[in-house]
């Protein structure tokens, strides 16, 4: 009897397609999942290091190690007897267009969003939010938005396509309501009179835990909230593998602790992006990413 193609939890790197191990489900509109997971293979919008097109495929396969423990330490249950996940593959688009990626990405999400599905995807460059954040206001409204990253990505200035562009662009568009909305680990040069409640990465190093996380809770209540962490808030050491490095950034042990303690709060939509495995050393950038999406799924399950 043949056993090719079949799933073997005990089998660390045998047909490890989905995320998580998860199944595929191509026609995910028909899924009776919870959560669909998608990739969007893009990094035309990147100003600095191109390649993370290629982070979807680096984030599932770092996440066959995850996949074993059935229960994800500290968490007491395992994820997958709580939620319903499947992987829907990736984004397809013709290469170069980035209006067709944008366009598709909107429709892909609305649809799920509209059958009740909640997204978890994986770019690609932080471009990618800026259709999803669209899609999500169609039927959310104006959300809030948690924002792990290096930069604040609100700049007024570049092309019509640019991974530093989708926060602006955003709030002009009465996507995300800036007032209820953090950004965490900001440590590039960004407009002091902006909108949006920044914490610096100096203070979130630096701060008790605690503090950052009631800090949070504050600022979004209890509103529906985007939330998008850029695998470059981690600082260097911890996550080479990304196009636009700054050094001074989070440790994974700490973004993983305040993630944990986002507990409750009403999370519609979440991504991860920016993971570029080319510079990335033994996968740990790609690890850390995967571990990342692991969390929110874990948040996902106390949701209401």
């Amino acid at each position: 009897m043949s056993t090719l193609g079949q799933r073997d939890d005990h089998s660390l790197y045998a047909n490890a397609f989905g995320y998580l191990r998860q199944p595929l489900n191509f026609n995910p509109q028909n899924s009776s999942a919870d959560v669909i997971v998608t990739g969007v293979p893009f990094d035309l919008a990147t100003t600095g290091r191109s390649g993370s097109r290629l982070g979807p495929e680096a984030i599932r396969k770092a996440s066959k190690n995850l996949a074993w423990e059935g229960m994800r330490w500290p968490w007491n249950f395992d994820i997958t007897k709580r939620l319903s996940i499947e992987d829907c593959g990736d984004l397809v688009f013709d290469f170069g267009d980035a209006q067709q990626m944008c366009d598709r990405l909107f429709e892909h999400a609305d649809s799920l969003i509209a059958a009740g599905k909640t997204l978890l995807c994986f770019g690609g460059d932080h471009y990618v939010s800026l259709p999803l954040m669209r899609a999500h206001a169609k039927h959310y409204g104006k959300t809030a938005l948690i924002h792990f990253d290096a930069h604040t990505d609100d700049y007024d200035h570049g092309g019509k396509f640019d991974h530093g562009t989708m926060f602006y662009h955003a709030q002009v568009e009465g996507l995300i309501d800036p007032s209820a909305s953090v950004q965490i680990g900001i440590r590039t040069t960004y407009n002091k009179n902006t909108p949006f409640n920044v914490l610096e990465a100096d203070y979130v190093n630096d701060a008790p835990v605690d503090e950052i996380i009631e800090k949070i809770r504050h600022i979004v209540g209890d509103r529906k909230i985007y939330l998008t962490f850029d695998i470059d808030s981690l600082d260097p050491a911890y996550a080479p593998g990304t196009g636009t490095p700054a050094c001074g950034g989070l440790s994974t042990d700490r973004a993983l602790r305040l993630l944990r303690g986002l507990k409750g709060l009403d999370i519609v939509g979440m991504d991860v992006v920016e993971v570029c495995p080319a510079y990335d050393h033994s996968d740990i950038t790609a690890l850390a990413g995967a571990t990342v999406a692991l969390d929110l799924l874990y948040l996902q399950s106390f949701r209401g």
